[in-house]
């Protein structure tokens, strides 16, 4: 109690005397003095120090107060006042430190102390080593880009499932977004499929390339939208020399290519119809030969190449009417093929053609 008292008496005097460099000298000593033993400090004793050491603050120029900052971000028990006083400090290098690291600083501090108009803050937030659902969603709606990649990265940051729906729409057009989010270990699989559905060929890419275990999620992912993988059916040997030379002469002659695969269809071209699907879907002729020639195997892949060649429905029905042999497509089936196909949307399609090539290509078994 007497060193108590005699510390109050101090910091009285340095105050009373006007002198800055006695306040600034006078509260260098007692944080000394608090941060070397803070771990031995009754919450009586800190809140001793919290009332002198918030007093001298409320004194001193900003380069000071955010010396204090560093110094006190990182004690866990770190006066509750003086790091909240910090926290709401107008200048970030002084707020900054208090607000990515300070363990003393609750949910209900954060989002008091978070303005969306002052970025800044908000990524200092975004530091933080832990982020509750609560914070991590505000600042995935608040953010602008810079914070919302920032949280995103963040593997101590939590979202909802209204978060993640937040960052998955934040994502679209920005690569480096959608990247941090598709590799979260938490991210829910429905808003992983939204993200794949979504994202750009270039994303797809840097997923595999900076984790390859993310090539075997995306494979079940692509599993789960298309509802069945490609079959096994027995290879036949195709020759596509003569396919080739008729489909670039039909591009030269001006003619409707949609019309001209209508003909190849109905006449069971399989060469000259999987060499133009191929074409204008920009997968393999193998792939396609692969998925168009199964006819045991289920349509959706056949209709997600269909779609992204940029065919319509009538042509599809064409098409998997030649793929099922003579009897054609049964009634029901093609009502369910066409209602799938009508939802369809095209770019959504060749985004996952090209998924599925990348994943043909690197040879990664469904698991």
């Amino acid at each position: 109690m007497e060193s108590q008292r005699s510390l109050i008496a101090e910091v009285e005097s340095a105050i009373a005397c006007g002198s800055a460099d006695r306040r600034l000298n006078t509260l260098r000593r007692i944080t000394d003095l608090f941060v070397g033993s803070a771990d031995s400090y009754s919450e009586e004793q800190v809140e001793v120090f919290d009332d002198v050491i918030a007093r001298l603050a409320e004194q001193i120029e900003t380069k000071a107060r955010a010396e204090l900052a560093r110094r006190l971000a990182v004690v866990a028990n770190a006066p509750i006042e003086t790091v909240r006083n910090l926290a709401r400090d107008p200048a970030i290098s002084v707020a900054g430190p208090i607000l990515s690291q300070s363990k003393r600083l609750t949910d209900a501090d954060l989002l008091a102390f978070a303005d969306g108009k002052d970025q800044a803050r908000l990524f200092a937030i975004s530091k933080r080593a832990l982020l509750s659902e609560m914070v991590g969603d505000m600042l995935a709606r608040q953010g602008n880009q810079d914070v919302v990649r920032s949280v995103a990265r963040n593997t101590g940051a939590q979202f909802s499932d209204a978060g993640y729906g937040t960052l998955v729409e934040r994502s679209i057009d920005d690569d480096e977004l959608a990247v941090s989010v598709g590799l979260r270990h938490d991210i829910p699989k429905e808003h992983f499929r939204a993200l794949v559905s979504k994202a750009s060929e270039a994303v797809f890419k840097r997923l595999t390339a900076s984790n390859p275990a993310a090539v075997g999620e995306v494979s079940r992912v692509l599993f789960d939208l298309t509802g069945h993988e490609a079959g096994t059916s027995e290879k036949t040997v195709r020759n596509y020399v003569q396919a080739k030379a008729a489909f670039d002469e039909l591009q030269r002659s001006g003619k409707s290519i949609e019309t001209a695969i209508q003909g190849y269809a109905k006449s069971r071209k399989f060469e000259e119809t999987i060499l133009a699907i191929s074409r204008l879907s920009q997968m393999s002729i193998q792939a396609v030969e692969r998925i168009l020639s199964d006819s045991k195997a289920d349509i959706d892949l056949a209709l997600l190449l269909i779609k992204a060649a940029g065919m319509s429905w009538p042509t599809a029905k064409l098409i998997l009417d030649m793929r099922c042999g003579a009897a054609g497509l049964v009634a029901t089936a093609s009502m369910n093929a066409r209602q799938h196909f009508e939802r369809l949307q095209p770019a959504t399609a060749k985004r996952i053609v090209r998924f599925y090539q990348a994943r043909s290509a690197a040879r990664e078994p469904l698991q």
